[in-house]
């Protein structure tokens, strides 16, 4: 089995937690790349830094393994994390890295610093064990909780083209999830025509057309459930209404000329989000109120099939180092691996330290235990994808 730094990955784990690289205005990913950087710069690797947005780069290592030709692997993590949000919820520090009863906690020790650490550091102990054929393509990117820049601008730069395989290292509990939901957001903009309430008749009222749109939401759910039965590993679909907006309480007696409703939809592989995006401006048009649809995040579902050499390498080496057979899963929402599969081509599988459902969540925190196990299981799945030993 190829050696890792066990004390290492735990102890960057640490380091990038200690950084409150947050994905709001005034902290950014900038401190936390610069880490990554340098770590890289220390192992004689020769990152290249792309500044996606001011305070926001992306750093990116290309490791030969000096074997000879052979495909291109790539590790994938992020540097942002969410906010710790309402601090009285904490029970520790979030930016401490406290390491207390076998876990490292803090915000982001699971999503996904420690899958980020775990990934350079497997890649440095491959690198160790000597040659191997190709490359590891070694990324951290920015912004994966907001809009995914990163990962577009990763792909827009042609970072992508060369790249036969991609392992994402977000927390999924020790499941290997090649599947992943979709996200469609929606928002709906209903125009009518503003009057006094005394006078409804002289205007025409959007919010009417809001309450016919929420009950044919609810009604395109079903059918969509129907239609498309839930997913092995992703459940069903979802269309839900999250945010509704008209009027003003400081002027009751008027009625509004706009109403806007926003909807977030879950997709799983089968359902095309243009004809869902369609549908629901169908719904919101009529009666004198016009209605306009904006996309306003368009993530399709991922779908790689387990037999790809990315995805059964990952298995054959969680068997390998565990010695457990694989469980396969599905991510409830969608990761930077979303754009890598379905904008740039490049065949993705989730797979990190950390339970499925703590991210985001105050007390964050991974097993310590995981974290120098999944690096090992990426080491091990590196090799075997490389050599393609399947």
């Amino acid at each position: 089995m190829i050696e890792v730094d066990a004390d290492g990955v735990v102890e960057f784990t640490q380091a990038l937690v200690r950084i409150p690289s947050t994905n709001d205005p005034g902290r950014r990913e900038r401190a936390a790349a610069d880490l990554v950087e340098a770590r890289m710069r220390e192992w004689g690797w020769d990152p290249v830094r792309y500044e996606v947005e001011p305070d926001r780069p992306n750093v990116v290592a290309v490791v030969e393994g000096g074997g000879g030709d052979g495909p291109t692997l790539m590790f994938e993590g992020h540097t942002d994390v969410v906010t710790e949000g309402d601090l009285s919820a904490w029970t520790v520090d979030p930016f401490g890295g406290e390491i207390r009863d076998g876990r490292l906690w803090g915000r982001g020790s699971a999503d996904m610093k420690s899958g980020l650490a775990a990934t350079l550091y497997a890649t440095r102990a491959l690198q160790l064990a000597g040659p191997f054929p190709g490359r590891i393509k070694v990324c951290a990117l920015a912004d994966e909780e907001g809009l995914m820049i990163g990962a577009h601008h990763f792909v827009s730069e042609g970072l992508a083209a060369d790249v036969d395989g991609a392992i994402v290292a977000e927390p999924e509990a020790g499941e290997i999830c090649a599947v992943a939901k979709g996200a469609l957001r929606l928002r709906v903009d209903l125009t009518g025509k503003m009057a006094h309430g005394a006078m409804p008749q002289h205007g025409r009222n959007p919010l009417q057309a809001v309450g016919t749109l929420l009950v044919g939401l609810r009604a395109l759910q079903e059918e969509l459930q129907e239609r498309h039965p839930a997913h092995e590993h992703l459940g069903e679909v979802y269309v839900t209404p999250t945010v509704l907006r008209a009027g003003s309480e400081e002027q009751v007696n008027v009625i509004p000329a706009v109403a806007s409703v926003f909807v977030d939809v879950r997709t799983i592989p089968g359902v095309e989000h243009k004809t869902v995006a369609d549908r629901v401006a169908a719904l919101a048009a009529g009666d004198g109120i016009t209605a306009e649809v904006s996309v306003l995040v368009d993530r399709p579902p991922v779908d790689v099939p387990v037999s790809d050499p990315v995805v059964a390498a990952l298995a054959a080496a969680h068997r390998a180092v565990t010695g457990e057979e694989p469980v396969y899963g599905g991510v409830p929402g969608s990761t930077d691996g979303t754009v890598l599969t379905h904008w740039g081509g490049i065949p993705s599988v989730v797979y990190g330290p950390g339970g499925k459902w703590i991210a985001h969540q105050a007390d964050e925190f991974v097993e310590v235990a995981e974290i120098v196990r999944c690096a090992r299981v990426f080491a091990e799945a590196a090799r075997r994808f490389l050599t393609r030993d399947l």
